[in-house]
């Protein structure tokens, strides 16, 4: 899980080093096409699986869904500083929690309703609002949470019928396909350094899923967890170190307020066998 949470903060640095050089739309759309070559070893489980209309239209929605989660994304990493990216995403499995309890039928007990609410109090000490400006990227973020929070779920529903790897694939092409004309409507001719970056962006990416997969074989949700904390801790260093971006107290403090909220309730699903909420890095791009 350490290693996981290396290769995304490694994928945060490189989409911050891309900056605003290619537009959000098409930086992300040039991170899935060129991680196309990731699901190659894929191709044959993907087309032995039986995936009739109705889970076609399911993993449809899913790229959908991800597909303007990782625009927000792109575009939020080009505009605040890294600790502020990752504190926020830690968002993510709060709002599974809610709409898992809104759609799914999920009972939303008051013991995790006050962490619910401890994770958005710790949202409000990463924003300050009032004390100083929400930046637009900010928003993006809040925004990209929610997306990514709608893909897990239909991940969920689809994981019940479908392999990791089936499932992987279809997300990898239906994001590909739903970011292509939002590329298209703002492209400019990348160099070839950008996209070194952003192959390399989906090459740690993968190497993120990959090693996140072997830490959740290893070790409940319980125990890898509080290790992904460590992700806000790398990403403040890389900040301060390489993009001259302060090490803010408040960032810090509300980060780890998100994430013991995310962790008790990870813990209090663990104990009821439910395992719904995934762990921050589980709805990464």
């Amino acid at each position: 899980m350490l290693v996981a949470g290396l290769n995304f903060v490694a994928v945060t640095a490189l989409v911050k080093l891309v900056g605003t050089d290619v537009p959000a739309a098409q930086a992300a759309f040039l991170r899935y096409a060129l991680g196309l070559v990731f699901i190659l070893p894929m191709i044959g489980v993907m087309r032995g699986a039986r995936v009739d209309r109705q889970s076609l239209s399911l993993f449809a929605a899913r790229g959908g869904f991800h597909a303007f989660a990782v625009i927000l994304w792109f575009y939020a990493m080009a505009r605040i500083p890294i600790a502020e990216v990752t504190a926020l995403n830690y968002l993510n499995p709060v709002y599974v929690t809610l709409f898992a309890a809104l759609f799914m039928g999920e009972g939303l007990a008051a013991r995790r309703l006050v962490a619910v609410a401890a994770a958005f109090v710790g949202a409000i000490l990463v924003l300050r609002p009032g004390l100083r400006e929400v930046e637009i990227g900010h928003i993006a973020m809040l925004g990209t949470a929610i997306m990514f929070a709608g893909s897990y779920l239909l991940a969920k529903r689809l994981s019940s019928q479908f392999s990791a790897a089936v499932i992987v694939g279809y997300l990898s092409v239906f994001v590909t396909i739903g970011l292509f004309p939002f590329a298209v409507s703002v492209w400019v001719t990348p160099g070839l350094e950008d996209l070194g970056w952003l192959f390399l962006v989906a090459f740690f990416a993968t190497a993120g899923h990959y090693t996140m997969t072997l830490a959740f074989a290893a070790a409940p949700l319980t125990v890898t967890q509080p290790v992904s904390f460590l992700q806000l801790v790398w990403a403040s260093l890389l900040g301060w170190l390489v993009f001259n971006e302060g090490l803010d107290p408040f960032v810090i403090s509300g980060g780890a307020l998100i994430v013991a909220a995310v962790s008790f309730i990870t813990w209090r699903e663990a104990r009821l066998s439910r395992q719904v909420t995934p762990p921050p890095p589980a709805t990464k791009v």
